[in-house]
């Protein structure tokens, strides 16, 4: 199984598997569909980065909400350390991505801002 798909974006929310979310929320190919503990970019801190490293993906999607927003480098020391790639773009393109590589069976965690 490839895990929750999404199914849908738009302002303020991201939809997995049909139901919509209206705050920030964690994806996994592996299985995971959870609320993600930061409502903005500017809440975020090195913690939030922490815990994706637990998941152990191949590859973390950071969807930084309407916008591109890079987190600081520190913040990711904890997956480089690990060798899981990250990549940041906005949250919608972070979900055309996320369903793209789950569907082509790679271990991949979608982080997403909304």
């Amino acid at each position: 199984a490839q895990g929750p798909s999404i199914t849908g974006y738009g302002p303020g929310w991201v939809g997995v598997n049909g139901e919509q979310h209206h705050a920030s929320i964690l994806v996994s190919s592996q299985g995971l569909c959870r609320p993600w503990g930061s409502a903005s970019f500017a809440e975020l801190h090195s913690a939030h980065f922490d815990e994706l490293a637990a998941l152990e993906p191949e590859l973390v999607l950071f969807g930084s909400g309407p916008r591109i927003q890079f987190p600081p480098p520190q913040w990711l020391t904890a997956l480089y350390g690990r060798r899981i790639g990250v990549e940041t773009m906005d949250t919608q393109a972070a979900c055309r991505t996320y369903n793209f590589l789950a569907g082509e069976g790679r271990k991949v965690v979608a982080a997403l801002l909304v």
